[in-house]
């Protein structure tokens, strides 16, 4: 098992979860609703930022947005989080072999993490709408960690939560630049970049992807190798 390998984080939305764009559709209605009209350079430039800082947690992605404005901020996630609700309670299934990967890396004795930047309850709403509550060991968002992606802290309160003291027995997947750089800075041994999300190969690889992947169906092979 690569450098022995216990535990395993994975990102929701594009990793394990597809969900068509309907990140980028709420994130469109959030920013509607804020007053950016779509076409105008400054909606262009915030879909711009949005998908830059793909994996990010969203109430920080609109903290950013607007910047001395935390009230409009607030507003804005909290549109996020409605229409994402909206648009999942319609289309929303796991990537293909994503269930069959977490349940193999579980049956090897590996713990396996889901971690995502929504909020606690649109989190809970997805995994119950998957029927996943019991598919992973754990779930952490920035609520439980503190801060999210880019930060580690979702991967290091994973592994403490697992008493994991040695970084290098940790993998980490995910299909945004934010979910490598993420692991790269928690000194994760394997980094594995999925293009089953918003990012292609290159983004992947210069946020320092140890691999690139088809998709999260495929990790198994490259933890036990």
């Amino acid at each position: 098992m690569s450098q022995g390998i216990e535990l395993v984080v994975l990102d929701m939305a594009g990793t394990t979860v597809h969900d068509g764009g309907l990140v980028e559709q709420a994130f469109d209605g959030a920013l509607e609703d804020a007053g950016m009209r779509t076409g105008t350079s400054e909606h262009q430039r915030a879909r711009r930022y949005v998908w830059e800082t793909m994996g990010q947690s969203k109430i920080e992605v609109f903290d950013a947005l607007f910047p001395g404005e935390p009230d409009r901020a607030r507003r804005a996630n909290a549109v996020f989080e409605c229409c994402y609700d909206d648009l999942v309670a319609h289309g929303c299934e796991p990537i293909s072999g994503a269930e069959k990967a977490m349940s193999s890396l579980r049956d090897d004795g590996v713990r396996v993490c889901l971690t995502t930047g929504f909020a606690r309850g649109t989190r809970d709403r997805l995994l119950e709408r998957l029927g996943w509550r019991d598919l992973a060991d754990l779930v952490v968002g920035p609520e439980e960690a503190g801060r999210g992606r880019p930060y580690p802290d979702m991967i290091h309160t994973a592994a403490r939560n697992f008493g994991v003291v040695d970084p290098r027995r940790v993998a980490v997947a995910g299909d945004t630049g934010y979910d490598v750089l993420a692991g790269t800075r928690s000194g994760a041994s394997v980094i594995a970049g999925v293009l089953t999300g918003a990012h292609d190969a290159r983004t992947l690889t210069e946020h320092g992807a140890t691999h690139v992947l088809e998709s999260v169906a495929d990790l198994p092979a490259i933890v036990r190798a």
